[in-house]
């Protein structure tokens, strides 16, 4: 059976413990996953899943997987579907861990420290680009930085149409990394900020600068910064699907 994400990420940070990226990369694709979370009834406005006493605290189950809750389980079952990233930020607080994938070999058991940690890490965004830069060279990118921004932008290409990497000179002297992400609407240009934010953070690469803009295509400079950067090839992106409870930002779910 195909592995997914979760899998290999899991697979990869197993086959080297003492290494922090591929851990990182882990934890960044719970967040990026679209998790089945059991409930103890039916999903509506407000969720009320499943918490089940353990020896190591109170949990909650997810999977990444419809036969993998169905096959833990055993027979039907509530449950919502929704981010990772918006399941940490729901759960942030209270003193409840993650059960993710129980009966697969990606299984995890993430206590309550690790989801606050998790959720701290949503919540940390990046500055979009406010000063104009008066150059654009070809930069030089670290390979994690690549890897890191592929992986994301990848799950966002129903927001974003196109992206471009350079490295800006400022007025002031100073060289800045700077992604430009072309076609994003004005309402999505907060969350794919905080999405590559999330990029820059779980790359490992500590200190790392990274400048965000949305440039209309008409804009000053435009043309230059495109001749001087590395383009970022994009998948096409995904045929439009079902929306899931908890999935729609404007219409959070609530815990009871």
């Amino acid at each position: 059976m195909t592995e997914t994400p979760l899998d290999l990420a899991f697979r990869a940070q197993e086959a080297d413990p003492a290494d922090p990226a591929p851990r990182l990369r882990f934890h960044e694709r719970i967040l990026d996953a679209e998790l089945l979370l059991l409930l103890e009834t039916e999903a509506g406005d407000d969720l009320a899943p499943r918490v089940f006493e353990l020896a190591d605290g109170r949990f909650v189950l997810a999977f990444d997987r419809d036969d993998r809750l169905a096959a833990f389980i055993e027979g039907p079952a509530h449950f919502a579907a929704l981010p990772g990233r918006r399941l940490a930020a729901l759960l942030a607080g209270q003193g409840i861990g993650l059960a993710l994938n129980l009966g697969a070999a990606s299984a995890t058991l993430l206590p309550a420290e690790a989801v606050d940690w998790l959720a701290e890490m949503v919540g940390q965004g990046l500055d979009t680009a406010a000063a104009r830069p008066v150059s654009y060279a070809s930069p030089d990118v670290p390979p994690a930085l690549l890897a890191a921004l592929g992986a994301k932008l990848a799950a966002m290409t129903d927001a974003v149409a196109s992206a471009h990497l350079a490295a800006a000179r400022y007025a002031d002297g100073a060289t800045r990394l700077l992604l430009a992400l072309g076609g994003v609407p004005e309402a999505a240009r907060p969350a794919v900020a905080a999405a590559i934010a999330e990029a820059v953070r779980f790359s490992g690469l500590d200190g790392l600068s990274l400048d965000v803009t949305f440039p209309d295509p008409d804009a000053p400079g435009r043309a230059a910064l495109t001749r001087a950067a590395l383009r970022l090839d994009l998948p096409p992106p995904p045929q439009p699907a079902r929306q899931a409870p908890g999935s729609d930002p404007t219409r959070p779910p609530r815990l009871r």
